[in-house]
C-alpha cells in the first residue's frame, strides 16, 4: 500500500567502490528469506554515526557508540526480526559476541565492527541461529548486492528502500549510494529506521560527522509516522575514500558543498520512503511551515500537525476537516503566536487553496474544494505564520485501519 513508491531498480543502485554486502537466512524471526547482512569495508574507511535519543536505547546501539569512539570501523552487521532491545546485560554480551564472531571471520578487532537490529523489542536474540548465519553472508559478499541488503533490513516494511547518485569532484566521479528500513514507530529523533549511506570519496573524520548530523536533520529527523521514538533507530555513513579526490577538509569549499548536497539529497530520498511506506499508508504529506521567527518553533508546529492522529485519520478519509490542523497548530507551544495573521492552505500536486486566514475560514473556500483536494495521495499542508523568515518542512502518512491491524497483529 506504499504511496507512490516502487521497488527500487538493482540496475539502477550503483556500488561504491569500498563496500561489499552480503546476504543470508539465519531464521531469527523469519522463515524463507534473508534476515541477516554484513556489510564489509575497506581499509581506511571513514565512518560517522547518529543514533535514537530514546533513553531505552536497544543493546546494539550503545556498542554502537562504543565502537564509533574508536575508530577504524571495518564492518557492519544487521540482524532483522529481533531488536535485541530491552535485554539488559545479556542483549550487550549478544551484541559484543556478534561483533566478535564477524571479527574472527575477517580477522580484525571486535571493535571495528558495528551490530545493528531491528524487530521486536523485550526478546533475546537467537544467538545459535544468528552466529550460524554469519559465514553464510560472508560467502555471499559482492559490491553490487545493495539491492539484496535493502530486502534483508524490512521487517514490516512492504517495500524495500535504496537509492543512488553520482557527482563529480575535483574531476573525479563519486558514488553515493544507500539503504533504509522502517514504516512504523517512526517519529523525529531518529525512528525505527536503519538508514545506510556510503560514499567512495576522501573525507576527513571531522567533516564526515558534519556531514552526517545535518544529513540526518534535514531527512530521518524530518519525518514521522506515528510520533514514537524507537529504540534502534540508526543512521551511519561511511565513505571509503577510493574515487581518489584529494581528502576533503573545508566545511565551505565548493566540493564539500556539492557532495554535503549529494549525501543528504540521498538521505531525503530515503526518509521520505519510510513515510511513503509507514505502516498502512494511502496519503503522503508534506507538512511546511513558514514565515517563523525561529527554524525551531516552525518545526515544532510541524510536527504538532504531522503527530495528531485527528488530523492524519481526517486525511485518510479525505474529509477537509481542517479546523484539526489549527487546533495542532495552536497547541503547539507558542505562547505568543497571532492566529488572525496566520494562513493556512490545503494542497496537491495539481492545485492549491487559501483554508483560513484572520482567524477563521477563508472567505473563497470551500469543504468541496477542500475534498477534492485532499482525495490525491500527495497532500501538502502550509501555514504561514507572518511572524519571520524561518521554516521548516516534516513528511508523515496519515493513518488508516491497517496501521492497527498491522501493529495489533506484530508479534502473532
Amino acid at each position: 500500500m506504499a504511496v507512490n513508491l516502487k521497488t527500487p531498480n538493482p540496475i539502477e543502485l550503483t556500488p561504491v567502490p569500498g563496500v561489499r554486502l552480503g546476504v543470508a537466512q539465519a531464521g531469527i524471526r523469519y522463515t524463507d528469506r534473508n534476515d541477516l547482512t554484513v556489510i564489509e569495508l575497506a581499509p581506511g574507511s571513514r565512518v560517522a554515526g547518529v543514533f535514537t535519543q530514546n533513553r531505552f536505547c536497544a543493546a546494539p546501539v550503545m556498542v554502537c557508540r562504543e565502537h564509533l569512539a574508536s575508530g577504524n570501523i571495518r564492518a557492519l552487521v544487521i540482524n532483522t526480526g529481533n531488536a535485541n532491545a530491552g535485554t539488559g546485560e545479556q542483549g550487550l554480551s549478544d551484541a559484543r559476541a556478534t561483533c566478535k564472531a564477524l571479527a574472527e571471520i575477517l580477522s580484525i578487532d571486535p571493535r571495528q565492527v558495528l551490530p545493528f537490529s531491528t524487530g521486536v523489542i523485550l526478546e533475546p536474540l537467537p544467538m545459535e541461529r544468528l552466529l550460524a548465519g554469519l559465514p553464510h553472508a560472508m560467502a555471499d559478499l559482492r559490491s553490487d548486492s545493495w539491492f539484496d541488503a535493502a530486502h534483508a533490513i524490512m521487517t514490516t516494511d512492504t517495500i524495500a528502500k535504496a537509492v543512488s547518485e553520482r557527482v563529480v569532484l575535483d574531476g573525479r566521479t563519486i558514488t553515493v549510494t544507500g539503504m533504509s528500513k522502517g514504516a512504523g514507530m517512526i517519529r523525529p529523533n531518529m525512528a525505527t529506521m536503519l538508514g545506510f549511506v556510503a560514499c567512495d570519496a576522501a573525507i576527513a573524520p571531522s567533516l564526515l560527522e558534519v556531514f552526517t548530523r545535518k544529513a540526518a536533520d534535514a531527512s530521518f529527523n524530518s519525518i514521522t509516522v506515528d510520533g514514537d521514538t524507537s529504540t534502534n533507530d540508526s543512521f551511519i555513513m561511511i565513505a571509503t575514500g577510493q574515487a581518489g579526490n584529494a581528502e576533503i577538509t573545508d566545511v565551505d569549499s565548493d566540493e564539500a558543498r556539492v557532495l554535503a548536497r549529494a549525501l543528504t539529497s540521498v538521505a531525503i530520498r530515503l526518509a521520505q520512503a519510510i513515510v511513503r511506506d509507514g505502516e498502512g499508508a494511502t496519503k503522503f504529506m508534506s507538512i511546511k511551515v513558514e514565515g517563523g521567527a525561529s527554524h525551531e518553533e516552525c518545526r515544532r508546529i510541524a510536527y504538532a500537525i504531522a503527530h495528531s492522529p485527528l488530523v492524519k485519520t481526517a486525511f485518510f478519509a479525505s474529509d477537509p476537516n481542517l479546523g484539526r490542523i489549527l487546533a495542532a497548530t495552536g497547541y503547539a507551544g507558542i505562547d505568543d503566536l497571532d492566529v488572525e495573521r496566520l494562513r493556512l492552505w490545503l494542497g496537491n500536486p495539481e492545485e492549491e487553496t487559501l483554508v483560513a486566514e484572520h482567524g477563521g475560514r477563508a472567505a473563497d473556500y470551500t469543504e468541496e474544494a477542500g475534498a477534492r483536494i485532499m482525495k490525491h495521495p500527495e497532500l501538502t499542508v502550509r501555514v504561514d505564520l507572518a511572524r519571520g523568515q524561518a521554516k521548516a518542512t516534516v513528511w508523515t502518512c496519515d493513518f488508516s485501519y491497517d496501521y492497527v491491524k498491522i501493529n495489533a497483529d506484530y508479534r502473532s
